[in-house]
């Protein structure tokens, strides 16, 4: 674990603002799923779905502390059920199975290693989980196999994408204008540098 794994008051601040802007764009990006689903059919989901685990992989990469990944989509998904998503209390559970699928990737590093392979991890681990529970939830037992190996398949991707590389971008676009200044991101790379 990080020599320094006590949560600081601007931690926790950074972590509340970041999913609450996150929670707005996850609704947003329901309407994005929407359209392409009436476009492309039912395995839009899983194609789209990397985007909502974002929030998990830019707080663990920022903070660097246990509990950040799962927080943050806490967080998100409390901003979307008070934003009034139709999907009600539900999301604490969805945000609770995708922030927990990323932790765990982090917790196997000891909260040490935020490399772009661990967030692709990560984002893979969040795809895992998170389709774990959308079979229970959804009866995907009875689709056929050739479709639920293509949904895992497309999930396991979008996360690697949508939810690691596009996090790391914004995190390193962030990191380079300043406002991550203090935070253990910069740190660590400060730390690195020396």
């Amino acid at each position: 674990m990080n020599d320094n794994s006590a949560w600081t008051l601007r931690d926790i601040l950074i972590v509340t603002v970041l999913g609450a802007v996150f929670g707005v764009l996850y609704l947003a990006w329901v309407q994005v799923w929407l359209i392409a689903q009436a476009v492309f059919g039912p395995v839009t989901m899983d194609v789209v779905m990397g985007f909502w685990f974002i929030v998990s992989i830019i707080a663990a990469v920022i903070i660097r502390k246990p509990g950040a990944a799962l927080f943050s989509e806490l967080l998100a998904a409390a901003t979307q059920i008070l934003l009034g998503s139709p999907a009600g209390l539900l999301l604490l559970v969805t945000g609770l199975v995708q922030g927990a699928g990323a932790e765990a990737v982090f917790a196997a590093t000891r909260w040490r290693n935020y490399r772009l392979p661990v967030l692709i991890a990560a984002g893979i681990g969040a795809a895992i989980v998170s389709f774990v529970y959308t079979w229970i939830r959804f009866d995907y037992g009875a689709l056929a196999p050739g479709l639920l190996v293509t949904m895992f398949v497309l999930r396991c991707l979008s996360g690697a994408l949508l939810g690691s590389v596009l996090g790391h971008f914004i995190v390193e676009a962030l990191y380079r204008t300043g406002v991550l200044s203090g935070l253990p991101i910069d740190h660590a790379k400060r730390t690195a540098r020396a």
